[in-house]
């Protein structure tokens, strides 16, 4: 199964692995690219992996790091990234 990231995905991983960088150093930013790539291809060969979060949407959600959630939509051909969320926001603005 082919990975989509949506524009907003790479957005938000971008601005995450700067702020770990940043905030703790280069090691720290790359072990979370290094998760990042390792759930993507996790949930190549297991799609439903993440739970259910949106299910007349299709949203899976999966707690990838303590502050960080991955959302992203499983079809016929394709998983697609739709975004990452920092826990620590206001939980009103996750995917819907």
């Amino acid at each position: 199964m082919t990975i989509f990231w949506t524009k907003k995905s790479k957005t938000k991983f971008l601005e995450i692995a700067e702020y770990i960088q940043l905030k703790f150093g280069s090691k720290s930013s790359e072990k979370f690219t290094d998760k990042v790539l390792d759930f993507i291809e996790l949930i190549r060969r297991f799609p439903e992996l993440g739970s259910l979060e949106v299910s007349d949407k299709q949203i899976y959600g999966f707690q990838l790091t303590k502050q960080t959630k991955v959302f992203y939509r499983i079809n016929k051909q394709q998983i697609s990234i739709l975004t990452f969320f920092d826990t620590c926001q206001n939980p009103e603005k996750k995917p819907k």
